[in-house]
C-alpha cells in the first residue's frame, strides 16, 4: 500500500494516540515522547492558555500510525530559542498580521531532534506538503532544531534555512574528569581547577539523583530554584511543579537532578535529561550565591555523570559563549521558515544569507580560541 493510502487528521491532544506507536516513530528521542509531550499539555504548560495550541499532523493507515509532525498555532515567539522578534515587528509596522504562525518544534527545549516522524522519505515529504497547506491559513511555518537530513528535506520543499550556533561537549572516551582536564590547556584546566576547590573549601558538596532517587521534596526544592531563575530576569516561568513531578514519575530514567548543599543544606540545583547517547542540560536556579556554582552544578557535575555512564555529547543548551572556555565546542544549529507574503519572503531569504555569513565567521572565530590543547599528547 502506498502513501495515497494514507489518511490525514490534525489533532489538539495526544490523548488518544497509543503511546507505543508514536514511541516509535520518534525513535527513542527523550524530548519527541509521547509521554513527554503530552505531559506539556496536560499540566497546561502548552496550551491554548499559554499561547501554544497543538494541531499535531498525524498519518493513519487505517487505525496504525504512520507518520506525525509536532505542530502548534503560536499566538507569540516565546520560549522558542530562535528568534523572529524583528520579523514580527516589521509585519506589525506595514499593517500586517505576523501571529498566529504555525510552529513545528519540541516546546521550551533548544534541541536537535526528529521533527518529520516517519519512516520513509516519501511520508516525511507527504508531511510536509500538509504542514505547509495548513500554514496557508496563517502568515508562516517555522520548524525548529529539525535533523540535518530534515533540514535538506524541507529546504527542497521550498522552505528558507537558517543557521544558528550551540555550545556542546564531546566524550573522547574520557575514563575520568581528570583525563578530560589533561586535553585543556594549561590556563583553562588552572581555571577549572580553582573553581571547583573553591567551592570544596566553601562548603558546597553535590548529590546527583536519578530516575527513582528523585523524590518530591527534591522536585519542589528545584522548582523553588527554578522560579526564583525567572524572577530575576523579571520574566514569567514556563514550566511548572506539576510538570516536573509529572516528568519524574513517566519519564525516570530520563531524568537527572544535581542538587548543590552548602554546610548540608541545599542551595542550587539542575535539571538534565538525557539518554544513553545524550544529555541536554535544561534548566537551573539557586536560592543564595556561592561564587562558581553556576559552572558546577550545570557543567562539571553534568561531564562527570556523562564519564561515569558513557554518554557522548553533552548539549549544554541554547547560546552562552562562556561554556568555550569549559570544554564545549560550537556546533551549528539549523530551522526552517516558509512565509506567505511573497514580498517579506524575499527580504527574509536575502537578510538569512548574510546571517548565514556571519554565523559561518562567528564559529571559524570560536573554533581559533578553541579551549583544547593543539597537541593532545602535550604537556
Amino acid at each position: 500500500m502506498g502513501d495515497e493510502a494514507l489518511t490525514l487528521r490534525v489533532l489538539e491532544t495526544l490523548g488518544g494516540v497509543a503511546p507505543a506507536q508514536w514511541n516509535a516513530l520518534a525513535g527513542g528521542h527523550p524530548f519527541l515522547r509521547h509521554e513527554f509531550l503530552h505531559a506539556l499539555h496536560q499540566t497546561g504548560c502548552a496550551s491554548e492558555r499559554t499561547g501554544w495550541v497543538p494541531q499535531y499532523l498525524t498519518l493513519w493507515r487505517d487505525s496504525r500510525l504512520a507518520g506525525a509532525m509536532p505542530l502548534y498555532l503560536k499566538s507569540h515567539s516565546r520560549g522558542e530559542y530562535v528568534f523572529d522578534w524583528a520579523w514580527a515587528d516589521a509585519y506589525y509596522r506595514h499593517g500586517l498580521e505576523y501571529y498566529p504562525k504555525l510552529l513545528c518544534a519540541v516546546p521550551f527545549s533548544p534541541v536537535t531532534g526528529p521533527r518529520l516522524l516517519a519512516p520513509t522519505r516519501d511520508t516525511r515529504a507527504r508531511l510536509v506538503r500538509a504542514a505547509l497547506e495548513l500554514a496557508k491559513s496563517t502568515s508562516s511555518l517555522h520548524v525548529l532544531f529539525p535533523l540535518p537530513e530534515e533540514a535538506e528535506e524541507l529546504q527542497a520543499r521550498g522552505m528558507m534555512l537558517r543557521r544558528g550556533v550551540q555550545f556542546h561537549w564531546r566524550n573522547e572516551s574520557y575514563g575520568s574528569f581528570e583525563q578530560f582536564l589533561a586535553r585543556l590547556s594549561h590556563d583553562k584546566r588552572k581555571k577549572i581547577k580553582q573553581e571547583r576547590r573553591k567551592l570544596a573549601e566553601a562548603g558546597v558538596s553535590f548529590r546527583r539523583l536519578a530516575g527513582r532517587d528523585i523524590q518530591e521534596e527534591h522536585w519542589r526544592f528545584f522548582t523553588r530554584c527554578y522560579n526564583a531563575t525567572y524572577r530575576a530576569h523579571h520574566s514569567t516561568p514556563y514550566l511548572s511543579y506539576a510538570f516536573f513531578e509529572r516528568l519524574g514519575e513517566i519519564m525516570p530514567e530520563h531524568v537527572l537532578l544535581v542538587i548543590a548543599e552548602l554546610d548540608g543544606k541545599p542551595v542550587a540545583s539542575a535539571l538534565n535529561v538525557f539518554s544513553p547517547e545524550v544529555l541536554y542540560g535544561r534548566y537551573w536556579g539557586s536560592v543564595g550565591y556561592v561564587p562558581n556554582l553556576h559552572f558546577e552544578t550545570c557543567y562539571y557535575q553534568a561531564i562527570d555523570f556523562c564519564i561515569e555512564r558513557g554518554i557522548q555529547v553533552f548539549e549544554g543548551g541554547a547560546q552562552g559563549e562562556h561554556k568555550l572556555s569549559r570544554g564545549f565546542s560550537p556546533v551549528e544549529t539549523t530551522s526552517a521558515h516558509w512565509l506567505k507574503h511573497p514580498g517579506f519572503a524575499d527580504a527574509i531569504e536575502k537578510f538569512l544569507g548574510r546571517e548565514s555569513d556571519g554565523v559561518e565567521r562567528y564559529i571559524d572565530e570560536l573554533n581559533e580560541r578553541s579551549p583544547f590543547r593543539r597537541d593532545p599528547a602535550g604537556p
